[in-house]
């Protein structure tokens, strides 16, 4: 059985990326471009924020579609006939339904395939939350201190 530092360096030898608790990302799919996404271990999964999120059938063919606008953005409506959906469970105990898609994200200039959950996030400071189901997929390993000057809160001031 390895041991917790033997695992550390095992995972860190292989092709780790570190990154920031707040990073640029894109999800070109969803014309969402260097948006600051919050790198958040403490949650399992990832959100993005959207609204106007709705199941509608098509007309031509009566196919149901999950329609959505990513960022609250009008000019942006994005039309995914390959969705799923999931009951999310917030920190507060609170059980959401929740529609999960699968997307291209670009984080440091690697792309990588996520399923992402959509959510009104207008409430919160960053409009893409990454959780932990990712990180460990991709080998994707978090240090604070990288990118401090993305944070909006960045809590205790020096003096």
């Amino acid at each position: 059985m390895l041991s917790y530092n033997n695992t550390m360096t095992d995972m860190i030898n292989n092709n780790t990326i570190t990154v920031g608790s707040f990073e640029h990302v894109s999800l070109p799919g969803l014309k969402m471009d260097n948006i600051i996404a919050k790198i958040d271990t403490g949650a399992y999964s990832g959100a993005i924020h959207c609204t106007d999120i709705q199941v509608i059938r098509r007309e031509s063919d009566g196919k149901k579609l999950l329609r959505f606008k990513p960022s609250g953005r009008d000019e942006n409506i994005v039309e995914l006939e390959s969705y799923y959906v999931a009951f999310v469970t917030s920190s507060s105990g609170h059980r959401d339904k929740r529609y999960i898609i699968e997307t291209e994200l670009i984080l440091r200039n690697k792309s990588y395939n996520i399923r992402i959950g959509l959510s009104n996030r207008s409430d919160m400071k960053k409009e893409v939350l990454i959780g932990r189901r990712f990180l460990r997929q991709n080998n994707i390993i978090v240090d604070v201190r990288i990118n401090q000057d993305l944070d909006d809160d960045p809590g205790e001031t020096k003096k």
